[in-house]
Order: structure tokens, then C-alpha cells, then sequence
């Protein structure tokens, strides 16, 4: 794969005519074909794809999609192409890792680093701006992470990891709270990690798969609980959502202290019923939560490359592109998977 070099320096699109391949959405199913390859604007890199993981909110939103849409936001990769405007600081061959939301660079939103509220926001894998379920991907250099110092595939935890800790962060937990978190899939994982970071010695963690309560139970959790079998108790400071049906919210409500707070991280794409009073007669607070800081990026991304936290359970299946179909359908149903991995540059044999 060559791409075209400018007067100025800038590697600025392949060789005319060149195509990747790519998983896109058709009728919420997908396919592997190839499309035209990405083209960098000035502040922009091109990176070759080394990773991407399939994230719940993918599993949620793929029925909804426009056909054509490219979808995945937990990726990285190697940059091969970068825009006249960052070229001098963007070396090709470079690891990085990159969030999946480009801004106008300039408002309040961006220059705090909140991209993802900024109003002019484009969203990877949604429906506008390409995802990482392609060989390659254009990204903002603004919101791109070098990634030295750990395999590149590992980047692609970066995001999961960055919602925990926003997570988190919303929380305010401390030592001598007591926590609650509501689903060990790979977000309720990022919360727990960060949580026992945090010095929370008291870290319940409730879900119906075993296999998930025995990685908790790895990761840090106090105890585990079956929700199908008992209750996960009551009088909790923070507790965690992460699942994303309905219901959760209420039981919840059950479960928070007086004054405590829920945080509120699953996707539900449904209308869901709780009673308020429970929440007005407790006086709690209640947060919804998505995406994160460029800071909070950074920091999951050099925590990562530095082996300050330990993802090597927390990578539970890898798979090429012809296996996305495959690899949605199987997650959409309660597994012992936590995060799996696309691998675009893996090329179906046979």
C-alpha cells in the first residue's frame, strides 16, 4: 500500500484507483467489500487499521444504520498518511490510537476537550464519518494518541477504557465508598479497573454470567452476585449501570443510599419505567454518561502503553472482517466474551 506524496511533504491518498476492503452495514446485516480508500484533509491522519473492537452500543445500533455505513469507534493502528497541516509532527509508520469524534477544533466544547459535544461534532461508525471495521480510517490528528511501547492491537482498548474512566470520574467514588456495578461486560470491566485504582475496597458486581463474575472476581471485585439468584443489596454510595435494558434504572434505585448516586453508562434504546420518588424520597443524584475527555483518553492510552493496566484477560476473541457478522450475532446473546477484536489485515483463506 503506497500512498501519493505532496510538494509539501504530506502523504495525501494511495495510488489512484486503489480500494480497501471493509465490513459495512446492509440492512443490519454486513458485508465485506471494497470501497474507496480515505483521503486525509490537512488535519488529518490516515491510519492502517490494526485492531477495532465490537462494542454493545455496535450490537444496538447496526438495525438502525443507514445501508453503506461503516461502522466501529474502538480502534488503532499505524499511521500511513497525514495532511499538510500535521504531516511535520506525524512520522509515517507511527503506532496511534485515535477517538472516534472529529470537531470544530475551536469551541468551548473543544478547546475543553469534550469533542463529543462539540455542535459540530462528526461521530465515527454511526452513520457519518467512517469507522474501523476497514483497513483504513481517517482520523483527526487533534484527537490522535501516539501509542509506543505495547502492541498496536492493544490501542483498540483505549476507548473501552477511556468510558470507564469517564465513568468513573462522573462517580466521584472514593476510598470507604461502597459500589455497585450493574453488568461485567467490557464497560462495567473499565469501571472496575478504574475503581480499584481509585483504592474502593468495596466493589460489588452483579451479572448473570458466571464466567463474567470469575473475571470480576479477577479484576478486583469484592464479591459477585447472580441477579437471576439474589439480590445485590442495598445501601450502595455509587452505583454503576451498565447493561442497557430495561429495568435497570429501578433496580438501581433499589440498590443507591440515601444521598448516594447512579451513574448511568448502558445504552438503552427503549423507553424504560422507574418511579422518581424512589429517587426524590432518597435524595440522590443521577448521571448519564458517554463518551469522554481528550485528557481521559490520553491518560487510558499511556496507562496502556506503560503496562499500567493489565488487559491481557480483558482481550477475549480476535476475528477478520468476514467475521463481524458472525462475530455481532453470537455477542448479541449473553457470552463469556469480554472484548473481541477485528483484525481488518486479516485476509480470509480458502
Amino acid at each position: 500500500m503506497t500512498w501519493v506524496a505532496s510538494m509539501a511533504g504530506a502523504c495525501t491518498g494511495r495510488d489512484r484507483g486503489a480500494n480497501m476492503r471493509a465490513a459495512v452495514v446492509d440492512t443490519g446485516t454486513f458485508s465485506v467489500c471494497e470501497v474507496d480508500d480515505p483521503t486525509p484533509g490537512p488535519d488529518d491522519l490516515i491510519l492502517e487499521v490494526s485492531a477495532c473492537g465490537i462494542c454493545g452500543s455496535d450490537i444496538k445500533t447496526a438495525p438502525f444504520l443507514p445501508a453503506g455505513t461503516i461502522m466501529g469507534h474502538e480502534f488503532s493502528g499505524t499511521v500511513v498518511a497525514a495532511g499538510r497541516d500535521v504531516a511535520a509532527r506525524w512520522q509515517i509508520g507511527t503506532p496511534a490510537t485515535a477517538m472516534p469524534v472529529s470537531g470544530c477544533g475551536t469551541c468551548l466544547s473543544c478547546v475543553c476537550g469534550d469533542v463529543a459535544r462539540c455542535t459540530r461534532v462528526e461521530a465515527f461508525g454511526l452513520g457519518g464519518r467512517a469507522g474501523g471495521f476497514a483497513e483504513y480510517i481517517r482520523v483527526s490528528a487533534r484527537e490522535t494518541v501516539r501509542f509506543d511501547g505495547a502492541p498496536t492491537a492493544v490501542g483498540a482498548v483505549t476507548e473501552p477504557l477511556a468510558v470507564g474512566l469517564h465513568a468513573v470520574a462522573r462517580g466521584a467514588i472514593k476510598p470507604g465508598h461502597r459500589v455497585l456495578i450493574v453488568g461485567a461486560g467490557p464497560v462495567g470491566i473499565a469501571i472496575l479497573l478504574w475503581a480499584v485504582r481509585q483504592g474502593v475496597d468495596e466493589i460489588v458486581v452483579s451479572d448473570p454470567v458466571a464466567s463474567r463474575r470469575t473475571s470480576a472476581v479477577l479484576y478486583g471485585a469484592s464479591s459477585v452476585v447472580d441477579p437471576t439468584a439474589d439480590h445485590p443489596g442495598e445501601g450502595f454510595d455509587v452505583v454503576f449501570e451498565c447493561v442497557g435494558s430495561r429495568g435497570m434504572i429501578a433496580a438501581c434505585l433499589e440498590s443507591v443510599a440515601p444521598r448516594g448516586r447512579i451513574v448511568v453508562a448502558g445504552v438503552c434504546l427503549e423507553e424504560d419505567g422507574f418511579m422518581p420518588v424512589a429517587g426524590v424520597v432518597k435524595d440522590i443524584d443521577m448521571s448519564f454518561v458517554s463518551y469522554y475527555t481528550r485528557q481521559e483518553f490520553t491518560l487510558a492510552a499511556k496507562l496502556l502503553q506503560h503496562s499500567r493496566i493489565d488487559v491481557s484477560d480483558f482481550i477475549t476473541g480476535r476475528g477478520g472482517l468476514d467475521d463481524l457478522g458472525r462475530l455481532i450475532t453470537e455477542l448479541g446473546s449473553p457470552s463469556n466474551q469480554q472484548k473481541v477484536l477485528i483484525e481488518p489485515q486479516q485476509v480470509l483463506v480458502g
